[in-house]
């Protein structure tokens, strides 16, 4: 049974364990105190709130990294490019870019910005668009697929979306421009693989069942009479650079073997 000097001591301990207990709260209390969820929500709203509507963002990321959009295939970021079209050249104006509506076949695409400059434009030399620069071989492609665009437009209408063609239509004509291999199986490898490379530039859409394409609305502005002109001045001065050349070897040749 504990005895009066017991219950004495007893009571002390209690007492100093709680003042120092006491004593260590006032002291946890001098801690700086955290931010309230309140202010951190209004910082990242006044962040938010300088930034780029969402929407508008979406459009331009979809733009630099495709280069075009189409309604049928991006109805939302379509209708919001229309609506929204000066603000987003006034974002473009600094790439040396802006977009261009073709409203009728339902397409917005980059283009290169060139403010009324006299020289001969050369789409190409852009940072971001000499990456898709086609060869040779695919640019006559592109010129075959047009003059079958233009053909399914005359007879549906411009806007029309039935542009479409088998890979067997296209063979002939390949075989016209690019030669004849000798071989249809070859032949037809040959136009698989350049609708697939064109696939990528937004032209073509992949084969289906029955090994039909349908012609994007874009090959009407990659490939239009201006670019096609430029591409037959290009196709005779490199014509003319061999027949020099070949001109050039043929002296030089008969002079080594006297």
């Amino acid at each position: 049974m504990a005895g009066i000097f017991d219950r004495i001591t007893g009571e002390n301990g209690n007492n100093e364990r709680s003042n120092n207990e006491s004593s260590e709260r006032d002291e946890g209390n001098t801690e700086k105190p955290l931010a309230s969820p309140a202010a951190a929500d209004g910082s990242q709203l006044e962040v938010e709130s300088s930034r780029t509507d969402k929407a508008l963002r979406e459009v331009m990321q979809e733009l630099l990294r495709v280069g075009l959009l189409e309604a049928s295939h991006r109805p939302n970021l379509y209708r919001t490019a229309l609506v929204a079209l000066d603000s987003l050249n006034a974002i473009l104006e600094p790439l040396d870019l802006v977009a261009r509506i073709d409203d009728i076949r339902g397409l917005v695409f980059l283009a290169v910005r060139h403010d009324g400059i006299s020289q001969e434009p050369d789409d190409w030399s852009h940072p971001l668009i000499r990456k898709q620069r086609l060869n040779l071989e695919q640019t006559l492609f592109v010129a075959i697929l047009r003059q079958h665009f233009v053909a399914s437009e005359q007879e549906a209408g411009t806007g029309s979306e039935q542009a479409m063609v088998a890979v067997d239509e296209l063979i002939p004509h390949v075989q016209v421009f690019l030669g004849d291999s000798g071989s249809e199986a070859r032949d037809r490898t040959r136009v698989l693989q350049l609708l697939d490379q064109l696939k990528g530039h937004g032209l073509v859409s992949a084969p289906d069942s029955h090994e039909r394409v349908v012609i994007r609305p874009m090959i009407a502005h990659l490939a239009n009479p201006e670019n096609l002109t430029a591409l037959l001045r290009t196709l005779k001065q490199q014509l003319a650079g061999e027949q020099d050349d070949s001109a050039e070897d043929g002296p030089a040749g008969e002079g080594s073997h006297d």
